[in-house]
């Protein structure tokens, strides 16, 4: 059944592609062990994948009780969203989707259950390989020269490339926008057991840039400590991130800050697509 709802979304790209991309992890192993639930089937109207039940006993913690939502018709999910058995509106949570679309039903539900919700909308980019895949016609619209996808050379002798340990969760979280906090600093640690990794280490020894993976498999969480910045570096590392994923064939997908234009300059350099939909957060909280 996972399978035959990857293929179904998969139908719907660009808008499915938060939805899509944790469902394709799903069936590589689920290491996030979460679950998927639609209004009916096979003739789905919405999608909602979440954490299981017994995953989510915190209800403070937003980063793990986080929902992703996808609906071929917003308008009429509403009753769906509402039900306790799919959102648990009682806990700080957090929904992400591809469609603004959904921005009304939330705020609708949000208000019901008395709660306060803040909408974060960020730029949403394809890798150009996962483009090519899955999305091809938009790449031939945006007329991109070939990607030869060779990270850029570094200082060999002083930077090493590895991947993360969870024990460098704390470092990660110390520069992580949306971390800084105890509970993200977990939510980094499962990210680092769960999916590949990769990071630069310095000459002592330690990350000194790095990039990993979410739950639902996108690229996130790319930093440089301040004493290294201006080198490049991430540029490199995501670089190399790109293209062993897409070797794997992992669909690979990130956002950035519409006030980012550093970021944004480096999704161009890599020819990754702006995608016609945005990435969205909303984050909730019963008051």
């Amino acid at each position: 059944m996972l399978k035959m709802l990857e293929k179904s979304l998969r139908k719907s790209l660009p808008e499915s592609l938060k939805v899509y991309g944790t469902v394709f992890h799903m069936n590589q192993g689920n290491p996030f062990k979460l679950k998927a639930l639609v209004d009916k089937w096979p003739d789905f109207n919405t999608v909602v994948v979440r954490p299981q039940e017994q995953e989510m006993t915190d209800d403070l913690d937003h980063y793990t009780n986080t929902y992703q939502i996808y609906s071929k018709d917003p308008e009429k999910c509403q009753e769906f969203l509402g039900s306790p058995e799919v959102i648990n509106w009682k806990q700080h949570l957090q929904i992400q989707s591809s469609q603004s679309s959904l921005d009304k039903v939330i705020e609708n539900l949000v208000a019901i259950n008395f709660g306060k919700v803040k909408h974060t909308r960020c730029i949403l980019y394809m890798m150009h390989e996962t483009a090519r895949k899955l999305f091809p016609s938009l790449v031939d619209a945006k007329n991109l020269p070939p990607n030869d996808g060779v990270p850029t050379s570094i200082n060999q002798e002083m930077f090493q490339i590895s991947s993360l340990d969870v024990t460098h969760a704390a470092v990660v979280n110390k520069f992580w926008h949306f971390g800084g906090n105890e509970r993200s600093q977990r939510f980094i640690e499962c990210c680092i057991r769960a999916f590949p990794s990769f990071c630069l280490l310095g000459p002592e020894g330690n990350p000194v840039s790095w990039t990993l993976m979410d739950q639902t498999g996108e690229l996130r969480m790319a930093g440089t400590i301040p004493e290294y910045r201006g080198q490049a570096l991430v540029t490199h590392i995501i670089r190399v991130q790109v293209y062993f994923l897409g070797k794997l064939g992992f669909p690979m997908y990130s956002h950035v800050d519409r006030a980012n234009y550093i970021m944004q300059k480096l999704n161009l350099s890599t020819h990754s697509i702006s995608m016609p939909c945005d990435w969205n957060q909303w984050n909730c909280v019963p008051l």
